[in-house]
């Protein structure tokens, strides 16, 4: 399994309890079928990528607290915490038209409908129904509303975004700051 060909559904926030449950930040639009008992994920560890199975799980508000196969005590859970949880992007559903998942947004190049290049997707930020493409563009980040109206084409196998931006949006909209999830996006109308 390739670490970077998968994708992010949570990261392990802490342990919980004494016998090696851990409390999951979610990075997915779908934590009950990815953290139900019996879901395999897959975790970094000693340089590794190794799968681990949810043996149980539990939501408390809003985010599961789940045991993991293997992991049966408190100090071990807590030698996990800050690991990301991930599963293979083949294992991810498909989208509606329209509809994106971040990560296969993330490394397409942006440019003008005019051919000039404004940079690279670092990352995708907003919930399903109002999102922005966080653009490098050599050093600073530019924030473009992720709509029809300004991302025209979106070609994600072709790693390619079009856009038409309004009048002084990619002034306006730099962020002088930096930072691939189970997350999905909507090109919004």
């Amino acid at each position: 399994m390739n670490w970077d060909d998968m994708a992010v559904v949570g990261t392990i926030a802490r342990p919980h309890g004494l016998r090696g449950q851990v409390v999951v930040n979610v990075e997915t639009d779908f934590p009950e079928e990815r953290f139900r008992a019996g879901s395999k994920l897959f975790m970094h560890r000693g340089g590794v990528v190794e799968p681990v199975t949810v043996t149980t799980v539990r939501f408390h508000q809003g985010r599961p607290i789940v045991s993991l196969a293997g992991i049966d005590s408190v100090d071990v859970a807590q030698g996990l915490a800050g690991r990301e949880l991930r599963v293979p992007a083949a294992e991810l559903a498909p989208l509606d038209e329209g509809t994106f998942y971040r990560h296969d947004l993330i490394g397409c190049r942006v440019e003008t409908s005019g051919g000039d290049a404004v940079g690279v997707v670092k990352n995708v930020e907003g919930t399903l129904n109002v999102s922005r493409l966080v653009v490098d563009s050599g050093g600073d980040e530019i924030l473009i509303p992720l709509t029809a109206a300004i991302c025209t084409g979106i070609d994600a196998n072709g790693k390619r975004i079009v856009i038409e931006p309004p009048e002084g949006l990619l002034e306006l909209n730099v962020n002088h700051k930096m930072n691939h999830k189970d997350h999905k996006v909507h090109q919004e109308e």
